[in-house]
């Protein structure tokens, strides 16, 4: 058993609570880029995740995801069910293994989070409620099992993602992307102005996301030391980069930056970054951070092109953010970083670059196959989209019964049906 480390264990500990914030961050994010009627709705799906996520996650999530291989690199044993077998004095390498469960468990809260802005403003919120905790065992916990586990089969294959290019970015994506077409367009796509309503709440929502991610990126480390210092100054730059590269873009395509392309561009940058955030080094964050930015603004528009509805560009920041920071490790991974494989441009040779290309494929394969699956049957079972009536009246008065902003002297619904007497004659 190896000694816990007090000083890694408290830098655990706050990393775990900045992830955890990335949640709240995220929901004000999604609130503000949605249309007044739905903006609690949106808020809601994010936080609703945190519970329903972490019972999954103790139940059977972790045990799938990091006990020792059962099933071939595909799939954790269960020796862990419900914690089973982990005590206080448990140790993960130099930390707690109820920490380092704990910590693991706010990626999967984030990746759930992340797949409800595919499709915002016309889900059933009781079908969401369903679909989130099934999918972290089936889909999340599955495929970081793959990439992270001990023994799971992209792992040893030696495929990299230092935290989360491809469990959580791409995941995310690719459900987002299946989600989107279960679902179908909203009502007026492509023929009504569906804007972001509040641009400061987006922007307060991106502060804190990018707060959250220096836990993120740099709480991968599970150490206080040179490394985790080196992440945390890469999470910055490509945040930065991600940033210029958009708002560039715009500048040139459409004559004026905006504050939404901003925040979309700090998202775009951290995306990538995220998988790549310990294998390049500062300058090669620089160019994942600007290649994200810059693609990112593009690939946005793809689902028009294509007619499909991710709201709030999932599948374009998420998905193909991710895309380029896990491609990306096979050209720029330099042996400054990382005593591992080194990429293309530092001597690696092509090899790097075809086993990060293969396991892109394979893990956007499977999670937007048993993500479409999963939602067609609760679609089928329970119906997972509202009624274009209630669509049209407001997911937030709806499914909830309020509303965020008072319109008049009523900001809700009654919670319940008037009683006989209490009707109007």
């Amino acid at each position: 058993m190896h000694p816990i480390d007090p000083a890694a264990t408290a830098w655990l500990l706050a990393s775990t609570a900045l992830v955890l914030l990335m949640t709240p961050g995220l929901a004000i994010f999604y609130g503000g880029m949605v249309r007044t009627t739905g903006v609690l709705n949106m808020i809601m799906m994010s936080f609703i995740s945190i519970p329903l996520v972490t019972v999954a996650w103790l139940l059977l999530g972790y045990t799938i995801a990091f006990s020792e291989d059962g099933a071939g690199g595909f799939l954790g044993n269960l020796r862990h069910v419900g914690m089973l077998g982990i005590t206080p004095d448990t140790a993960h390498g130099a930390v707690p293994e109820l920490l380092y469960a704990t910590f693991q468990v706010t990626f999967a809260i984030i990746t759930a989070a992340l797949v409800s802005g595919a499709i915002a403003d016309r889900a059933k919120f009781a079908a969401w409620m369903v679909f989130v905790p099934v999918w972290a065992v089936v889909v999340y916990s599955v495929v970081a099992h793959w990439v992270w586990g001990p023994g799971g089969w992209l792992a040893k294959l030696g495929v990299l993602d230092y935290a989360g290019g491809l469990v959580v970015e791409i995941v995310s994506g690719s459900s987002a992307l299946a989600l989107a077409l279960v679902l179908g367009p909203r009502i007026g796509f492509k023929k009504d102005a569906m804007r972001p309503h509040n641009l400061p709440l987006v922007l307060l929502g991106v502060g804190l996301l990018w707060f959250g991610w220096f836990g993120f990126n740099a709480g991968s480390a599970l150490a206080a030391n040179g490394t985790a210092a080196a992440i945390f100054l890469n999470t910055l730059v490509a945040g930065c980069l991600g940033m210029l590269g958009w708002l560039s873009v715009e500048q040139i395509r459409d004559g004026r930056p905006t504050t939404f392309g901003a925040a979309s561009g700090v998202v775009a940058g951290l995306v990538a970054i995220t998988p790549s955030c310990g294998t390049v080094n500062t300058l090669g964050a620089a160019v994942v951070g600007l290649a994200a930015g810059v693609v990112c603004s593009f690939a946005i528009s793809a689902k028009f092109r294509f007619n499909y509805d991710d709201s709030l560009d999932v599948v374009g920041v998420h998905f193909v953010g991710g895309v380029v920071g896990v491609s990306l490790i096979g050209l720029l991974a330099t042996a400054v970083m990382t005593s591992g494989p080194r990429g293309l441009f530092y001597g690696g040779g092509l090899g790097q670059l075809g086993k990060q290309s293969l396991a892109i494929v394979v893990v956007a394969v499977y999670a937007f196959t048993v993500s479409f699956a999963l939602a067609k049957l609760i679609d089928r079972v329970m119906g997972f989209r509202l009624s274009a009536e209630d669509e049209t009246t407001g997911v937030d008065l709806t499914q909830h019964a309020e509303t965020a902003y008072a319109e008049g002297v009523h900001g809700h619904l009654p919670l319940r049906r008037p009683g006989p007497d209490e009707r109007s004659p």
